[in-house]
């Protein structure tokens, strides 16, 4: 490909990366055959300040023809992004996260403080661990949770702990603050993260074990990662709370209520399927 300039979701003009495309498209499981059919497909349709957006779309668009399960882990920011508007189906998602690690999870719930009481996204546990889970959801890809967000949640877990820490059970467990975006954390946020002991997670942050590399490989992926449910059908099941390809395959009765015929389902539980069992 010649070289062409791509605009950015933040505006910003930048020079066609086809390697990283490629690496996208590997990281999604596509083997070489396929990634070479994507970017010939795509070779006619770039041109000089074309949007990554929708460079994107036409590569998913041609991967889908190819692979329905490359596409689905493909697909996955975007995936994550429609789990919104509210941001409930993200915590519901972070906390089935946590259970694929063996962790104890408890979503939305109301936690007596020393001196409120506290509404928690999540709170995880297991015999030596327990943690503070603040959830924070963007529907933009462009915004940035910044430093006032972490300092709002330690206050918050400082009042929590000063009672909870006390409790029968808790006196010889780690007690830590998390806070989880889908998108990135300025580098003020992240520096206060860091300082004050609390477990930063975003898109791609911290390296090893970022929102992304959690879900491959965990193989926890949202439902909003299949191409063969439509975009209302996807936010009844959300509405229903469920939230990822796990939960779907154990509420085959809320789609036959939903009006989904046997073979429909079938073909759902097979592309659910082919997600959860094919990851890294």
């Amino acid at each position: 490909m010649s070289e062409i300039y791509v605009v950015k979701a933040s505006g910003d003009r930048v020079i066609f990366d086809q390697e990283k495309l490629i690496r996208s498209l590997d990281k999604a499981g596509a083997g070489q055959d396929i990634i070479s059919e994507v970017i010939s497909g795509l070779n006619d349709q770039l041109y000089d300040g074309i949007t990554t957006q929708k460079i994107y779309r036409q590569a998913y668009k041609i991967l889908n023809k190819l692979t329905k399960r490359g596409a689905g882990r493909y697909k996955l920011k975007e995936a994550i992004f429609e789990l919104g508007p509210s941001g409930y189906p993200f915590e519901i998602f972070v906390g089935e996260l946590l259970k694929s690690q063996g962790y104890k999870v408890e979503v939305g719930i109301i936690v007596q403080g020393k001196c409120v009481k506290h509404e928690v996204d999540v709170v995880a546990e297991n015999e030596h661990n327990h943690f503070i889970v603040e959830c924070k959801f963007h529907s933009s890809p462009t915004k940035k949770s910044n430093v006032v967000v972490p300092l709002y949640i330690h206050s918050r877990f400082r009042d929590i702990i000063a009672t909870m820490h006390n409790l029968p059970g808790y006196q010889t467990k780690l007690h830590q603050s998390w806070l989880v975006t889908n998108t990135r954390f300025t580098t003020d946020a992240i520096d206060y993260g860091v300082c004050s002991g609390m477990n930063m997670i975003s898109w791609d942050y911290p390296h090893d074990s970022s929102l992304s590399k959690r879900v491959s490989m965990s193989g926890i992926h949202p439902i909003t990662s299949l191409s063969c449910l439509k975009k209302a059908e996807k936010q009844k099941l959300l509405g229903l709370g469920i939230v990822t390809c796990h939960l779907l395959l154990e509420n085959r009765k809320q789609l036959i209520d939903l009006g989904f015929t046997d073979k429909r389902v079938n073909n759902v539980f097979q592309q659910a399927n082919n997600l959860i069992h094919n990851h890294e």
